[in-house]
C-alpha cells in the first residue's frame, strides 16, 4: 500500500475545498442581485441601481440593453465585467463600473418566492411578488408604472429566450396572463413620443 504524503494530502484537500467555494459562490436561476453603476452621470446610476432577479433561463435583464446576459453559473466578479462590456458594446455609456453584490444567504433573497422582473422605465424597476393569473398590466403597474420617458405602447416581455411586444393601450394586451421568472421591459419612448 503506497502512502500518501502529507504535502500530496493536504494540496488534494486545499484543491477540494477552493472547489466547493468557487461553486457556492456562482449565481443560480432565481437569485437576487443587487447591482450598481457608477461612472455614468446620476440620473443614469438611479436607472440602473437596483435589485435584479436572474431568470429561470439563467440569464439577466437590464434596462437598456437587448436581451439578456447569461447570470447562472458565474461569479459575481465574473457577471460585473460582462454587464461593464455589453453596455460599452451597446455604445449605451463608454466607462460604466458595474458592482453586482448576491443577495443568496441574505433572507430577502426571493430563491423561494415567487417573482416576475419588471426593469426599464418604470418608478420602482426590480422584482415583483408573482401572483397566479397576474397580467402584463398587473405587473408594470406593481412597479410603479411607466415614467414619462417610459413607453407603453413598446413593452417588452422576454421569457424562454424569446422577446414579445405589446401595446399596454389595447385591452387583449393588457389582459395577457405572465407566469413566474417572466422579465418585462418599457423601453424609453422614441422621438415620436411614442
Amino acid at each position: 500500500m503506497k502512502m500518501i504524503s502529507f504535502k500530496s494530502l493536504l494540496t488534494m484537500m486545499l484543491s477540494m475545498v477552493m472547489s466547493l467555494t468557487a461553486m457556492a459562490d456562482t449565481i443560480s436561476t432565481g437569485e437576487m442581485l443587487n447591482i450598481s453603476i457608477r461612472g455614468v452621470p446620476g440620473g443614469e446610476q438611479t436607472r440602473i441601481t437596483g435589485q435584479y432577479v436572474v431568470s429561470t433561463d439563467g440569464l439577466l435583464y437590464l434596462p437598456l440593453l437587448e436581451g439578456g446576459i447569461k447570470a447562472s453559473g458565474r461569479t459575481s466578479s465574473s457577471l460585473s465585467r460582462s454587464i461593464e462590456a455589453a453596455y460599452k458594446n451597446a455604445e449605451v455609456y463608454t466607462n460604466p463600473r458595474i458592482t453586482v453584490i448576491s443577495n443568496k444567504n441574505k433572507e430577502e433573497s426571493l430563491i423561494d418566492r415567487k417573482v416576475v422582473t419588471v426593469g426599464g422605465h418604470v418608478k420602482r424597476p426590480g422584482p415583483v411578488p408573482y401572483l397566479r393569473g397576474m397580467t402584463l398590466y398587473e405587473a408594470v403597474t406593481a412597479a410603479g408604472g411607466e415614467t414619462a420617458f417610459g413607453s407603453i405602447q413598446r413593452v417588452e416581455l422576454f421569457r424562454k429566450n424569446k422577446r414579445y411586444v405589446y401595446d399596454l393601450r389595447k385591452t387583449a394586451h393588457k389582459g395577457l396572463k405572465i407566469y413566474e421568472g417572466d422579465n418585462i421591459n418599457i423601453p424609453q419612448k422614441d422621438w415620436l413620443g411614442n
